[in-house]
C-alpha cells in the first residue's frame, strides 16, 4: 500500500495559503501549516520565521509563501523585513533540508517570488526565459530565488512562483483596489499605460497544486493570468463591475510622495504571461478579468 503524501505549507494563513489545505486534502495529500498566527487554518507549528527548528523529515513537498508585505514605505527597517522575510527565511529553509539524509528531503519546494523580477520592461512580452529586469524588487527576487535554488544539489525539485498582483476577497491587492475604484474616486495610476500582470487567487491555488505534482515544472514559473490588462484598463474594468466611473488618475509625482519607493512597483510594466503553466496543460477557471470579476462582485 502506497503512503500518504505530506505537504508542509509556510504562510498557510495568508490570503494565498488558506485555500490550499483543502485542495491538496481533496487530492489525498496530508497537510501540515506553518504559520506566525496565533491560529492556524491548520493544526500545525508557529514557528515560521525559524524552520531551522522545523522537522521537515519525512514531507514529500513544501510550499514556501512567507514575506512581509512590500506594500509600504520602503524605510531601512522595512527593506530589512523583506529580505529577512524572504531571503533570509529561504535560506535557512535550504539548511533545514540539508541537515536530513537524501532519503528524508522533501522532492519538491515550490518557493515564493514575483513579477517584480523583470522589473519595467514596457511592451515587452515576459516570459520565465525573460532576462532578470533592473530596479530594488528585481534584486530582491533575484536574491530570493538564488536561495530556493540552492535546494538543487540537495536533489530537491525547486520552483520559483513569479506571482503577479493577486485578487480575490482576502488578498491584500484587491481590497484596497476595490475598496477604492466602488466610490468612484480611483482611476489610474500614473499613465495608465503599464501592464499589470493578475491572477485570481483560486486560480494561483490550483496552480500551485498542478506544479506540484507536475514533474516537468521547474525553476521560475509565472503565477500570472494569460491575459495581462493595461492599468487604466483594470481600473475602468473594476469599476464599472462596481457600476462607477474611473476617471480620476492618480499622478505618478503624487504616488512618489504618498508612498515613496513603493510607487515604483505600481508604476512599473511587466506584461508577464504564464507560458510555462500553458504549456504545461494547465487551463484557467478565470483566464481573463471579465470573468473573474463575475465571480469576485457578480
Amino acid at each position: 500500500m502506497q503512503a500518504t503524501k505530506k505537504v508542509l505549507i509556510m504562510g498557510v494563513t495568508g490570503a494565498i495559503g488558506r485555500g490550499l489545505p483543502a485542495l491538496f486534502s481533496a487530492g489525498g495529500i496530508e497537510v501540515t501549516g506553518v504559520s506566525r498566527s496565533d491560529n492556524p487554518w491548520v493544526e500545525g507549528v508557529s514557528d515560521w520565521q525559524h524552520p531551522e527548528h522545523l522537522d521537515l523529515a519525512g514531507f514529500d513537498m513544501v510550499v514556501n509563501l512567507a514575506g512581509e508585505s512590500v506594500a509600504q514605505r520602503w524605510t531601512k527597517a522595512n527593506k530589512y523585513k523583506f529580505h529577512d522575510s524572504r531571503v533570509g527565511l529561504t535560506c535557512r529553509l535550504v539548511q533545514a533540508i540539508a541537515k536530513l539524509d537524501k532519503s528524508q528531503r522533501p522532492r519538491v519546494l515550490i518557493n515564493g517570488s514575483a513579477v517584480g523580477y523583470y522589473g519595467n520592461r514596457s511592451e515587452e512580452e515576459l516570459t520565465e526565459e525573460s532576462l532578470l529586469g533592473e530596479g530594488y524588487l528585481a534584486d530582491l527576487c533575484d536574491q530570493w530565488e538564488a536561495a530556493a535554488l540552492k535546494a538543487e544539489p540537495l536533489g530537491v525539485r525547486v520552483v520559483m512562483l513569479r506571482t503577479g498582483v493577486v485578487i480575490g476577497h482576502g488578498c491584500d491587492a484587491w481590497d484596497k483596489l476595490a475598496g477604492v475604484l466602488k466610490t468612484g474616486l480611483g482611476g489610474p495610476l500614473g499613465s495608465g499605460r503599464q501592464w499589470m500582470p493578475w491572477i485570481h487567487v483560486e486560480d494561483l491555488r490550483r496552480a500551485i497544486v498542478h506544479v506540484v505534482g507536475s514533474e516537468a515544472l521547474k525553476g521560475p514559473i509565472n503565477g500570472t493570468a494569460p491575459t495581462p490588462e493595461r492599468n487604466k484598463d483594470l481600473s475602468r474594468k473594476v469599476a464599472a463591475a462596481f457600476n462607477r466611473p474611473a476617471l480620476l488618475p492618480a499622478p505618478a509625482f503624487g504616488l512618489k510622495l504618498v508612498l515613496g519607493g513603493f510607487a515604483s512597483a505600481l508604476l512599473a510594466s511587466q506584461r508577464a504571461l504564464p507560458k510555462a503553466l500553458l504549456d504545461d496543460g494547465f487551463e484557467f477557471r478565470y483566464p481573463t478579468l471579465e470573468k473573474a470579476l463575475v465571480d469576485l462582485v457578480g
